[in-house]
């Protein structure tokens, strides 16, 4: 199972920022990107990638300690960014602390697990909203995006999510995204 941990947004969070993005695929150069979807809108806290089937019980647990010991916390979809010329996002603002000490424990739960993890970085909260293959010149969108707002919601659960490829060969056809399963902070 491709699976990873995750943060995810409530439905009115989801429709704010879709208010924010739908007029962006009218800016030229729009078509050359592959919007990502509103169900497959999250914040990755970490990705586990290719996890086997026994693990997974081992892990399920360990999340769920990491969501026990973790308090419910503040957030909301803030400005905009991009990772080089491929990658457009969208930021948080508000309990990135919490978010970020959330990221670590799903991390340690998965290398506790067994999970072979790439090597660790400084977790940078964002939630992809396109990407492309080829180099393009992505600050027209950040500069349209860097004033978005969105109102606050409280972080009540740790996911961990599903991610099934295309196998189609469909044009631009995205993962599709499901829970697994998903913990309540309790701190």
């Amino acid at each position: 199972m491709r699976l990873f941990a995750a943060v995810l947004p409530p439905d009115e969070a989801l429709r704010e920022l879709g208010a924010a993005v739908d007029p962006l695929h009218a800016l030229p150069g729009s078509h050359g990107l592959r919007w990502t979807g509103r169900p497959g809108w999250h914040f990755t806290l970490a990705f586990m990638g290719e996890v086997d089937e026994r693990t997974v019980p081992e892990l399920r647990e360990r999340l769920g300690r990491a969501a026990h010991r973790s308090d419910e916390f503040r957030l909301r979809l803030h400005g905009a960014g991009r990772f080089g010329r491929r990658t457009l996002w969208i930021g948080a603002a508000g309990g990135i602390e919490e978010m970020r000490m959330l990221a670590e424990r799903a991390d340690a739960a998965a290398r506790r697990s067994g999970v072979p993890m790439d090597e660790h970085r400084a977790y940078h909260p964002h939630l992809t909203i396109a990407r492309t293959r080829a180099d393009t010149d992505l600050r027209p969108y950040v500069d349209e995006l860097n004033g978005f707002e969105g109102a606050p919601w409280t972080v009540s659960e740790l996911a961990l999510v599903r991610s099934n490829l295309p196998r189609g060969g469909i044009e631009r056809e995205q993962p599709r995204y499901e829970t697994v399963d998903a913990w309540p902070l309790a701190g």
